[in-house]
């Protein structure tokens, strides 16, 4: 099988009810990836398990118990946690493998399985090939004598919460700063606050009161508006919006001015080149703005980019024996201090560049000239097909002479919703738009056709 038939660029994912997220197709999913351990040779050993705070949950996290019990793996639940969260446990707990129940960012209806491989890392695609082998053969119950048992990893909150403290320098003047968090009602409100509170920074909360129901729900990394006008309201020095499952990270400045995930990279890079670390390649993707990118070159750093997917970028630090990457989403990976990207430790990265550099935000950016990017989401039935409707491939090869040397285009079905993400990027604000919207409108009417 050369195409993964279930698994997208970071795990499964889908409303709540259909496709993978039903409770026997994920506890299903769970024995598959059991009887794929066992096969490694890790039967009896442990695998974490962790989700955030959307209502179905608590559903499946108890389906993927029984998954891996009938596989004759032991599970060892943290409860809520962020997705880095379950990382971390993973490599520090020798585990055989980490699942998170998490849709990230996607409304409470929709829900996803992530699944980490030993060390923490996001599963290979031949490994994610295996476990869809297993689900599409019948599930068979291990022995009574060989089930797996479930146990509760205690104190994993106040664990997680020193993992990150120690993910910057001891002893930087954080009372210095008041910050304004956004928790999106998701996995990292009882942790993140008291992670910048314990650093002694004044610390302002919002979108902390998960019901199951509202996780990112007008708040987080995807809609920061209220964050905005809370700094603006509290006199703040920054603040920062998590999404659901803690993995992505937003930020502003103190009059409200977004930082993408694109600024966020480039300020922990000055950072490091401030700290005299040795800085020569940084991973984005393929939406990374052409602004950093020459950014980095006058910094003597090599931009690599990848597909989009923050696994991608994971994969091609490795290959690189690099530190740093992520993307604009705000996916930021600091690989020397997490294994996947962790929006609690590159916030605090941020504020650790602005103490020990003794400049606000607006300063640490000011010489990164971002180009403008134009983002357009439509919405199709077949993602995967659409691309290779003729009119389409006729329309970008028109919208591509039209835009010349004057910037460049991106068409991208989503990975995780059923979404092309139409991208133009240049100088010239009109005609990127112009441009942006005459392809969505090519892709809209294909895609009704479908």
């Amino acid at each position: 099988m050369d195409k993964r038939q279930y698994f997208g660029t970071d795990g499964v994912r889908s409303r709540v009810g259909q496709g993978l997220m039903t409770p026997d197709k994920v506890m299903h999913l769970a024995w598959a990836v059991g009887k794929v351990l066992v096969d490694q040779g890790c039967a009896g050993e442990k695998v974490i398990i962790g989700k955030d705070t959307r209502i179905s949950s608590y559903m499946f996290e108890y389906a993927i118990v029984s998954g891996l019990s009938a596989a004759g793996i032991d599970a060892h639940l943290l409860g809520v946690m962020p997705t880095p969260g379950i990382a971390y446990f993973t490599r520090t707990f020798h585990a055989a493998a980490g699942i998170v129940v998490s849709a990230s960012h996607n409304p409470y209806y929709d829900n996803g399985v992530k699944v980490f491989a030993r060390g923490g890392y996001k599963l290979s695609d031949e490994a994610e090939r295996q476990i869809e082998y297993y689900l599409d053969q019948p599930m068979k119950i291990s022995g009574s004598t060989e089930l797996g048992k479930a146990y509760r990893i205690d104190a994993a909150r106040e664990r997680y919460i020193e993992f990150c403290k120690n993910a910057i320098p001891v002893g930087l003047p954080f009372e210095r700063l008041k910050v304004v968090l956004d928790c999106a009602n998701g996995a990292t409100y009882a942790i993140a606050p008291d992670v910048f509170r314990e650093l002694g920074a004044k610390v302002v909360v919002i979108n902390h009161n998960p019901d199951g129901y509202n996780i990112n729900t007008g708040c987080g990394s995807t809609h920061p508006e209220s964050l905005q006008q809370k700094v603006r309201e509290e006199g703040a020095d920054v603040g920062i919006a998590f999404d659901g499952d803690g993995d992505r990270v937003i930020m502003t400045d103190k009059r409200g001015r977004l930082l993408d995930g694109d600024v966020i990279l480039y300020i922990i890079a000055k950072y490091r080149a401030f700290k005299r670390e040795e800085l020569h390649n940084v991973v984005g993707t393929q939406m990374t703005n052409l602004g950093l990118e020459k950014a980095f070159a006058k910094m003597g750093v090599t931009l690599h980019r990848t597909k989009v997917g923050d696994r991608y970028v994971l994969e091609r630090l490795q290959e690189l024996d690099a530190r740093i990457g992520g993307e604009n989403s705000g996916h930021i990976i600091c690989l020397d201090r997490n294994s996947t990207g962790d929006g609690i430790v590159a916030a605090l990265q941020v504020l650790a560049a602005m103490l020990e550099m003794e400049q606000d935000l607006a300063s640490l950016c000011a010489d990164l000239h971002l180009t403008e990017q134009i983002m357009v989401n439509v919405e199709v039935a077949n993602r995967n097909t659409i691309m290779q409707q003729p009119a389409v491939q006729e329309a970008l090869k028109k919208a591509e002479e039209r835009i010349g040397d004057q910037g460049r285009i991106l068409l991208r079905p989503s990975g995780t919703e059923p979404l092309v993400r139409v991208m133009t990027e240049g100088d010239d604000e009109v005609l990127m738009g112009e441009i942006a919207q005459s392809l969505a409108e090519v892709i809209r009417q294909e895609g009704n056709h479908a």
